[in-house]
């Protein structure tokens, strides 16, 4: 901005005269403000997701054996929330569901499609940055992509083309990379070779960064960066690991091994007893016939990968940086859902427990004082949130909230409640400050999970079978009736 200064003159008549017309141009400035205001508030924004992440593998949030620099270093000048919570607890309705600022059951995306059909012609969240002169890229998995497979073809996924100004994928071996691999999943004997699929595989691979998914994505999203560094820019960077197969260069595994060091979650005889069937998931150490060798190194093979993955995190931040970008960007990092690594001894997705709904959130915005957020807020509200935080209109009917406001007080409550999904299991959960409370079947007519996770942090004991309970359970029940007609009812 050009500077100029005035100077008043001595002679008093000259004076009022200046400051007559003074006057008019501050009231003209002053009148200005809001749109100047909205000017320096259009940021660019770089959206980072992981793949399958839980928040208990970062040292941002209290994990003491895997350490996470590079996320720890967006939680240093950011926002962290420590009850967010995903739509949907897999890949590809969680992803439809933020991206599109609907919940599955609005959109009716279950599995793994792109919302487009359920939209039509409303926007996506980058369509909505790009429909405003942004230039929009996706690198790697945004929207959903198939993992191992899609990775190893290259291919698109059920991504959507109206979202982006370019896009790009980031092949890779995946399981089929040279190295010391194991099939831990299903191998009782040892016998079974390195398989592919949604599998629990080791594999400590040859070669550096540059040979993997990640390593390839964070190569071009700098370039990206440098390419673009002179107007605004909406980025999603989709990083796949720690997603099965939990593949790394080897030089990633040394602080996790020998794997049995590896502490697992305390397990507690009879944990399922007062779980109803479809709340026990679909992967445990039981039916993946996993003994404690085997659930040490997922384990340390989950860690090795999401070290990984921090790391090429830190060539973005790096990049971002060094093009004179960190002041003028916001920065938002999370994962699709959360992940258990042997909590009741679950493993991976799909329950509504916390550590499968519950996912990491960070959010940095230049000049925002950094803090921790204990307050409830979903993957839905980032649509809403980071267009008001650029100026931006939010869409109408979109059924996310504004969170902005937490950025500043992050003691402020903006929900009352989570609701998360689980569609494989017909499973609901409704999640305020205290309760977690979860159906199975519209109607709950397949069981209900009540958990008081001041009392019960871990989730352990089920007090929706209990006496005294039945008016709570009751209540929840219509609270999650009277959310469903809500969000089907959505003008969409």
């Amino acid at each position: 901005m050009q500077q100029f200064s005035l100077s008043f003159p001595s002679n008093r008549l000259n004076y009022f005269f200046i400051t007559w017309l003074f006057i008019p141009v501050s009231i003209l400035v002053l009148g200005c403000s809001d749109t100047q205001e909205t000017a320096d508030e259009s940021y660019n924004v770089l959206f980072i997701i992981a793949d399958d992440l839980t928040y208990n593998a970062l040292s941002c949030y209290g994990n003491t054996v895997c350490h996470t620099p590079n996320i720890d270093r967006i939680a240093n000048r950011g926002m962290r929330f420590t009850r967010a919570y995903c739509q949907a607890t897999y890949c590809g309705p969680s992803r439809a569901s933020f991206l599109s600022g609907y919940y599955p059951h609005a959109t009716g995306v279950f599995g793994y499609t792109s919302p487009r059909p359920a939209i039509g012609d409303r926007s996506t969240w980058p369509q909505h940055f790009k429909n405003n002169g942004y230039f929009t890229s996706r690198v790697s998995k945004v929207f959903h992509m198939g993992v191992p497979g899609g990775i190893e073809e290259g291919s698109d996924g059920a991504d959507d083309t109206l979202s982006w100004t370019e896009r790009y994928n980031s092949p890779g071996p995946e399981w089929k990379a040279p190295g010391d691999g194991e099939t831990l999943e299903g191998n009782p004997d040892g016998t079974k070779p390195v398989v592919g699929g949604n599998t629990f595989v080791v594999v400590e691979a040859d070669g550096g960064d540059l040979v993997h998914s990640d390593g390839r994505t964070a190569a071009k999203a700098v370039e990206l960066i440098k390419a673009h560094k002179d107007e605004p820019f909406w980025m999603g960077v989709g990083f796949v690991r720690p997603h099965v197969p939990f593949v790394a260069p080897a030089s990633y595994f040394p602080p996790f091994k020998p794997y049995e060091k590896m502490i697992l979650p305390e397990k507690i005889p009879g944990d399922w007893d007062d779980i109803p069937t479809p709340g026990i998931n679909y992967k445990t150490s039981e039916n993946m016939q996993m003994d404690l060798r085997k659930q040490k190194k997922a384990m340390g093979g989950y860690y090795a990968a999401v070290s990984y993955m921090d790391a090429q995190v830190g060539k973005v931040l790096d990049a971002l940086e060094e093009a004179g970008l960190q002041e003028k960007t916001i920065i938002v990092f999370t994962s699709d859902h959360g992940y258990h690594l042997g909590e009741h001894d679950f493993w991976a997705k799909v329950s509504l427990l916390d550590e499968s709904s519950g996912v990491p959130l960070i959010i940095s915005v230049p000049g925002k004082t950094p803090g921790v957020c204990h307050s409830l807020v979903e993957l839905l509200d980032l649509y809403p949130t980071i267009s008001s935080l650029c100026g931006l209109d939010i869409p109408q009917n979109i059924q996310g909230k504004n969170i902005a406001a937490l950025l500043d007080n992050p003691s402020q409550e903006v929900r009352e409640a989570a609701f998360s999904v689980a569609p494989m299991r017909n499973g609901f959960l409704w999640r305020d400050q205290r309760y977690a409370f979860i159906q199975y079947g519209e109607q709950a007519e397949n069981g209900v999970e009540l958990y008081d996770t001041e009392n019960d942090p871990h989730q352990y004991t089920n007090l929706a079978l209990q006496p005294g309970f039945e008016a709570m359970v009751t209540a929840y029940k219509e609270k999650i009736q009277t959310k469903l007609k809500s969000v089907r009812n959505n003008d969409l």
